[in-house]
């Protein structure tokens, strides 16, 4: 069974730091986005959040080690593309499906989140899937307990996206994952419920909570930049992530603004922040 990083107050108040950043990243960059602007320039945007609060990005660079090098501070990912979008010359249009993604490391220690929005009047099917996309991340962060099993985030966004009127995909190449001195940890956290023994959450853990679901079917295929992972039928996808921490409290989600306080609150979850 994987090994989980435990971290200490004092490095869960470090990743809250980090989570702040994104946080304000990600509404600079939705609040930014304009129809004609390029993807290249949105990314601009997260790169002058970061400048200003003195963190470094977590995605410039990422995986030189085994090909090409990520070129931007946020995958920006438009209708058909779903995740890893890379910034470039895409231009916006009015109607599409953005989701960002984008993180940024405080101290030695990372955050990471993502959202949907739609620019300017969208189509009600893409409205929908937009919030199921984040519905089900938060059903999957409520699930998320000390004692409790990955699995049980899984099984939780799984049933949530099943028990909507119409069937959307889930990818599953793709999944959350665990977070700490480095972006991507252990644990693997997917989308869907798993039938073997998956690892045991507890205090001090920290993961990154990130279903992404498409109106059409899952399958995906990879971009000629080898970033860029779109859907094989075309069909739209959404993208939600938070990085959610276990205290000794209950949950803080430290990219959320207010610790994902009305959300926790409102289904019941102790919401457990140790200060920002």
């Amino acid at each position: 069974m994987a090994t989980i990083q435990v971290k200490s107050t004092d490095e869960l108040k470090l990743m809250r730091r980090a989570g702040l950043v994104v946080a304000e990243g990600l509404q600079a960059m939705q609040d930014a986005a304009v129809v004609g602007m390029t993807t290249a320039e949105l990314d601009e945007v997260g790169r002058e959040v970061l400048r200003r609060a003195g963190a470094s990005s977590n995605f410039l660079g990422y995986g030189a080690e085994y090909g090409t090098p990520f070129n931007g501070v946020a995958c920006i990912s438009v209708n058909e593309e779903l995740v890893h979008g890379m910034p470039g010359s895409r231009v916006l249009d009015e109607g599409d499906v953005v989701s960002v993604d984008f993180g940024a490391v405080v101290g030695g220690w990372h955050g990471d989140a993502a959202r949907t929005f739609i620019l300017g009047t969208g189509a009600a099917e893409d409205e929908t899937l937009i919030e199921v996309t984040r519905g089900s991340m938060w059903a999957g962060i409520a699930a998320t307990r000390d004692g409790g099993r990955v699995n049980d985030v899984s099984r939780a966004i799984e049933d949530f996206v099943l028990a909507q009127p119409r069937r959307y995909g889930t990818l599953r190449e793709y999944t959350g994952h665990g977070i700490g001195t480095e972006m991507h940890m252990e644990p693997d956290v997917p989308n869907y419920a798993r039938r073997r023994p998956t690892p045991r959450l507890g205090v001090g853990m920290t993961i990154c909570i990130e279903p992404m679901l498409t109106l059409g079917l899952h399958q995906t295929s990879i971009c000629e930049d080898d970033w860029t992972v779109v859907s094989r039928d075309g069909s739209r996808g959404a993208h939600w992530e938070h990085t959610v921490a276990i205290t000794p409290k209950g949950l803080w989600v430290l990219t959320a603004p207010d610790g994902g306080e009305a959300e926790l609150t409102a289904r019941g979850v102790d919401f457990g922040p140790l200060g920002d």
